[in-house]
């Protein structure tokens, strides 16, 4: 499913009279405050969802696929998701 299909489910949970316009700032509304609470409190919850939090990464060694040449690369931050139960016995 992608963005647009995404929105298409959204409007037609939400019902006939809302349109794809609204739904897809419904929909832009809670990805932006995701990721807003992500960056401020390092997670998100949703209970029965799951869970969004900022993982480091250590710095590790690499190899350029395209030369075979060894690189380092930097640690850094990644956002990682963990599936809650109630959306895991789902699937």
């Amino acid at each position: 499913m992608n963005k647009v299909q995404l929105v298409e489910a959204v409007q037609k949970s939400l019902g006939k009279d809302v349109s794809k316009a609204e739904a897809e700032r419904a929909l832009n509304a809670v990805l932006e405050s995701i990721k807003s609470g992500v960056k401020k409190s390092k997670t998100v919850q949703l209970v029965g969802f799951g869970t969004f939090k900022v993982v480091a990464r250590k710095a590790r060694n690499g190899i350029n696929p395209k030369t075979g040449e060894k690189i380092k690369i930097k640690a850094s931050k990644t956002v990682k998701f963990s599936v809650g139960k109630a959306f895991k016995d789902l699937v």
